[in-house]
């Protein structure tokens, strides 16, 4: 590392040749050799600097930017109103947070009103993201939130080191984001096995799955949810049992999706049950890859197979029909609490 000094150039401090020029003063530059300051002392201070910032622009508190969200929640705001129309596994993605988080964030947004789903013009299994009118105002908030505490922070610099701040944080930001980049990123739903039979936890799970997704689109409410977990677990306790099955999508031993098959071999009729995928998996081809197994094992052990549904699960029935089922009978009911139209699909073997 280099540093440089002014000195002035007076002819008793140093023999330069010039020792007629009697009396003139000039400046020259030194060139002095400062250590270098050891990698692990860098590392520290630098550690030392990003906790600071972090406490300072308060992402240890449990809300950030004078709303009510937390920091996370905040930045999902941020990126939605900046992309409209971003899925789910990009916002994921940008906010490196895992399926399972990613989901439970926007469906969190979605229930406090600020944020909604459309279907995509390109897939209609997959949802775009778009800020509420209530989400864009709060957006407006934290945009102005931030925008007077970065502004109240660079009056404290001069510009020419405001310019080098710039500087500094974009190199040190793309040296993170390579970084990261080159890290084992998280498997594509494809790619994330499917295990058959019961795990630890996956009663909860699937219980929260189906808790969590008809008490946002339908109302339900803990009878339901309890109802789930009940029956899920009288299943599970069987298993392994003969014409009966459980298969499970697995991220971080947790279950993201289901597809159980509840039947009796002696009368070839069987039940298709607890059917669900996390809103983060929606579009990746998941469903359809728990359905073909299912397929193929009904096909195997009975003549009949049936499910219960609810009138207006539009992206399901397709997925049912293209296996070949067909309705069967519907009626209306409010034994969950919100009044439905049940419907009773059933499939025939081939």
């Amino acid at each position: 590392m280099v540093a440089y000094r002014n000195q002035r150039n007076q002819r008793n401090q140093h023999n330069n040749g010039n020792k007629g020029n009697k009396g003139n003063k000039g400046t020259i530059m030194d060139l002095i050799d400062v250590p270098g300051v050891g990698r692990e002392t860098t590392i520290l201070e630098l550690r030392n600097f990003s906790r600071k910032l972090v406490r300072e622009l308060g992402f240890m508190r449990a809300t950030l930017a004078e709303s009510d969200l937390a920091p996370s929640a905040v930045h999902a705001v941020l990126e939605i109103g900046m992309a409209p129309g971003i899925n789910a596994r990009d916002l994921g993605d940008i906010l490196r947070l895992d399926k399972s988080n990613t989901s439970r964030q926007v469906a969190k947004l979605e229930a406090d009103g600020l944020v909604e789903r459309r279907p995509s013009a390109d897939d209609a299994r997959s949802a775009e993201l778009y800020l509420t009118p209530a989400g864009q105002q709060l957006r407006q908030k934290i945009d102005r939130f931030a925008t007077d505490q970065v502004s109240n922070a660079l009056r404290r610099m001069v510009p020419a080191d405001q310019q080098t701040l710039l500087h500094s944080l974009a190199l040190y930001a793309d040296a993170l984001a390579q970084d990261n980049a080159r890290k084992p990123g998280r498997a594509d739903a494809e790619t994330l096995p499917i295990v058959e039979g019961y795990r630890p936890g996956c009663i909860g799970d699937i219980a929260s799955l189906h808790g969590r997704y008809y008490t946002q689109h339908w109302g339900f409410g803990a009878f339901f949810e309890k109802r789930v977990a009940t029956e899920l677990a009288a299943f599970t306790a069987a298993l392994p049992a003969p014409g009966k099955a459980l298969w499970l999508q697995m991220e971080n031993g947790r279950a993201l999706a289901s597809l159980a098959i509840d039947g009796d071999t002696s009368t070839g009729v069987a039940h298709l049950r607890w059917f669900i995928v996390d809103d983060a998996l929606r579009g990746t081809g998941i469903g359809r890859a728990l359905m073909t197994r299912a397929m193929q094992f009904v096909d195997a052990h009975y003549k009949q197979t049936y499910l219960w549904t609810f009138k207006g699960l539009n992206s399901a029935r397709h997925l049912y029909e293209s296996f070949g089922f067909k309705l069967a009978e519907e009626f209306e009911g409010d034994q969950w609490g919100t009044r439905v139209t049940e419907q009773r699909f059933t499939r025939q073997r081939g």
